[in-house]
């Protein structure tokens, strides 16, 4: 059994930090769209945390 080294694992913290917040900015957006839909909702939660995604990957990218 091999074990994982700490510079292996590629979730470090910032990225976590990005996809959270992002999460929490479509959950922000989605209680404005709530009354219209509440497949809007889930849509722009969805939209956060693709974006915290794609920002995350960019910057473990560069580093």
């Amino acid at each position: 059994m091999e074990t994982i080294k700490q510079t292996e694992c590629r979730n470090d913290k910032s990225s976590s930090w990005i996809i959270g917040g992002t999460t929490m900015l479509g959950l922000g957006v989605g209680f404005f769209v709530l009354h219209a839909s509440a497949k809007a909702f889930v849509g722009c939660i969805m939209v956060g945390i693709g974006i915290g995604l794609v920002i995350s990957s960019f910057l473990n990218k560069k580093s």
